[in-house]
């Protein structure tokens, strides 16, 4: 995620836990109306499929806040999935617009106090961090004016195909042992394999990409990768939170991809409101384990391209 932020001087903090049930119930409010916010009806706006990124240092924005600005680009009709802090316009040589309202997200990190710091010392143990999170402003770069006219230029558009080669350069790349074939789509952790069926067998073959990811999602989790809890039997909540984390990765690989998905199904809608409605950092920490699994497995791809760029030279 992109780390620049301000705040004006004298500004009150918010309060944490009131910043996490925010954002937690703005979730559940989709999901009850039969909405899943990672999974946007794109042909019903105005910008194309991606990562939300800063438009000054080119990161993309990761975690919960890819659904916040999601949200916003479809609400307000944004035409661009670029952003930027107030100062940083200045810094492009533009400005906000006069009335423009900002798009709040949240940066969370960890820190030590400082009384603890000198606590662990003098006792001679590790210190405890102390976790926090603050919200921040961003605006729409169609929301400033002044900006460098080469960050309004519209994305090429994509030609499309049973499996579009990019998501099959990057399964490649990522080694898994990926199988196409017979009715159901599934990992086996205990046998480390992913079976998909053939895009022939969905009503619209691009979103075989959205169920391919999914299963990929899922591979990234192994104890010998990222090592996440993947124990839950099916109607368990573990078993619901690897779901949400899968879906959301799915989603976040198909938009650095630039795929866009037509499936709009809530498989797990139930259980993933009531892992929300007890845990109001649920949605933060699911968010947060998929923009890892997808960074995860988009490194595959960056690797084997320094690899032949290597090579080549």
């Amino acid at each position: 995620m992109d780390r620049t932020f301000h705040h004006r001087q004298g500004e009150r903090r918010p309060d944490r836990t009131g910043l996490y049930a925010e954002v937690t119930d703005r979730i559940i409010a989709e999901l009850e109306a039969g909405r899943v916010p990672w999974v946007q009806p794109w042909g019903a706006g105005n910008a194309p499929l991606g990562l939300p990124a800063n438009a000054l240092t080119g990161r993309n924005y990761s975690g919960i806040n890819i659904l916040i600005l999601w949200d916003s680009v479809i609400k307000k009709s944004f035409s661009h999935q670029l952003w930027l802090t107030f100062r940083q316009t200045q810094e492009l040589g533009g400005h906000v617009a006069k009335g423009a309202q900002g798009t709040c997200v949240y940066f969370a990190d960890r820190f030590i106090p400082k009384a603890e710091r000198k606590r662990a010392e003098s006792a001679g143990e590790e210190a405890s961090t102390v976790a926090f999170l603050k919200r921040f402003t961003l605006f729409n770069i169609e929301q400033c004016e002044n900006l460098p006219a080469h960050l309004f230029d519209p994305k090429p558009i994509r030609p499309e195909s049973a499996i579009l080669p990019e998501a099959a350069e990057l399964i490649r790349a990522t080694g898994a042992d990926f199988r196409i074939g017979g009715t159901q789509a599934f990992y086996s952790p205990a046998a480390d394999y992913i079976q998909v069926p053939p895009p022939e067998a969905f009503f619209e073959p691009i979103n075989w990409h959205r169920t391919a990811f999914h299963e990929l999602a899922h591979f990234s989790g192994h104890p010998s990768r990222l090592n996440r809890d993947q124990s839950g039997a099916f109607g368990s909540k573990p078993y619901g939170q690897e779901e949400l984390v899968a879906e959301l990765s799915s989603a976040f690989l198909c938009a650095s991809l630039g795929i866009t998905p037509t499936v709009r199904h809530a498989d797990y809608l139930g259980s993933w409101l009531e892992i929300l409605r007890e845990d109001n950092r649920a949605i933060f920490r699911a968010a947060s384990a998929a923009s890892k699994a997808a960074d995860f497995i988009l490194a595959f791809q960056s690797a084997e391209t320094a690899s032949d760029t290597a090579t080549a030279a």
